[in-house]
């Protein structure tokens, strides 16, 4: 099988360096932020994306009756992998999340005022499912949606919203029928953050970033803000995480510290002895460095069976997210073991091995065993969707 890219391919990359390159700020490009860098969390970030969006970057696969360019999501891949290399805000969950569920099943009216904005970078979401009762389960959401007149009252409280502290818009999930079964009952809508009754209380994680609780308390939505057909929501919400699993965790980052850790090895010294000279170490290396390519191709093909049109691949998606974020997490600890007490030492920490990117990514990789569904999760996806195995196995 051939993995190498066209020469079209190739120079999009080239181009996407140059914009890179052009538009280089320490405040905008972050490595050690690992995948929260991908957020629009500042003004400055928010201008960095703006300025893709005016390349004609943003929405490339999006049909162009809706102002794409309809050329596949390979250029899409390609642009996401780039700028996570330098630790850039990434096309997000704009494009990949709420703009490609509203072209599938949101109304006219919802596609006309949302859809531009993506594409413009004029518009960030805060994406709500999980509750406390309620993490990577989203079928257990709880968040009660009852009809009054032309719409509808939001009660109830999302936990782990990350962006809900600058976003504009809710992207959030809630029971609009209790008696249906739990993946029938719930619907999806867009909310303004501004709205009366909307409480945003910040989360502080291990990873240095902020994470939300949401408390909506008799918040009004208009039913015309309904994403799709009632009670569908959770297909929907499915359909997105797909595409979260994959979008929100890129593989670049991932490399670039495994490049760190075999710099590192190569040139540090133990007891007067080469690092690079330990068998144990030697092969901890070479089965890290196989596992990375095996992560690379699985997003390929991710990318390949997205290609194919219809809904993302579910299985695929899963099977990604879950070797990516494990393996991540395999590196991180094998990172604070071969760099031993040293690794402890906070990022950019002056004479930290790897410039403390150990101790970082150590935290931070918890996060992405979680975010967009647990590992546990992605295993009984790929048991049902993949193996063919029942529920209750």
């Amino acid at each position: 099988m051939d993995f190498e890219f066209s020469t079209a391919e190739k120079e999009f990359v080239a181009k996407v360096d140059a914009f890179i390159e052009a538009n280089r700020d320490p405040e905008v490009m972050d490595v050690s932020r690992e995948n929260m860098a991908q957020i629009c969390d500042t003004p400055k970030r928010r201008a960095f994306m703006k300025k893709i969006g005016e390349a004609g970057w943003l929405g490339m696969s999006w049909p162009r009756e809706y102002g794409g360019s309809d050329i596949g999501g390979l250029h899409e891949y390609l642009l996401n992998e780039r700028l996570a290399a330098v630790g850039a805000p990434q096309i997000g969950k704009g494009v990949g999340i709420v703009g490609k569920t509203l072209m599938r099943h949101g109304n006219e009216e919802l596609k006309r005022r949302f859809l531009p904005k993506i594409l413009t970078n004029d518009v960030e979401f805060a994406i709500g499912y999980s509750e406390p009762q309620a993490g990577s389960d989203a079928a257990a959401m709880a968040l009660k949606a009852t009809r009054d007149g032309d719409g509808w009252r939001l009660n109830g409280q999302k936990i782990f919203t990350t962006s809900a502290h600058f976003a504009e818009w809710y992207w959030v999930g809630a029971r609009t029928d209790p008696e249906a079964p739990k993946h029938k009952g719930i619907s999806l809508f867009l909310v303004p953050m501004k709205s009366p009754g909307i409480t945003v209380t910040p989360m502080p994680t291990i990873g240095d970033e902020i994470t939300n609780m949401v408390f909506l308390d008799d918040v009004y939505v208009p039913n015309d803000y309904m994403v799709g057909e009632p009670g569908k929501g959770f297909n929907y919400i499915s359909e997105a995480l797909d595409l979260e699993r994959f979008t929100m965790f890129t593989f670049s980052p991932i490399q670039q510290r495994l490049d760190l850790l075999l710099d590192y090895v190569a040139t540090a010294e133990r007891d007067g002895m080469p690092l690079s000279d330990d068998p144990v170490i030697r092969r901890r290396v070479a089965e890290l460095a196989t596992e990375a390519e095996v992560a690379r191709v699985l997003g390929l093909r991710f990318v390949a069976a997205s290609m194919a049109g219809g809904a993302a691949p579910t299985a695929e998606a899963s099977e990604y997210k879950l070797y990516a974020t494990e393996f991540s997490r395999r590196l991180a600890n094998a990172s604070m073991d071969i760099a031993g007490p040293g690794s402890q030492l906070r990022v950019r920490t002056e004479g930290a091995p790897m410039g403390g990117r150990a101790e970082s990514t150590y935290r931070y990789t918890v996060i992405d065993t979680i975010g967009g569904g647990a590992s546990e999760i992605q295993k009984n996806i790929i048991a049902r969707r993949k193996l063919g195995l029942p529920k209750n196995f």
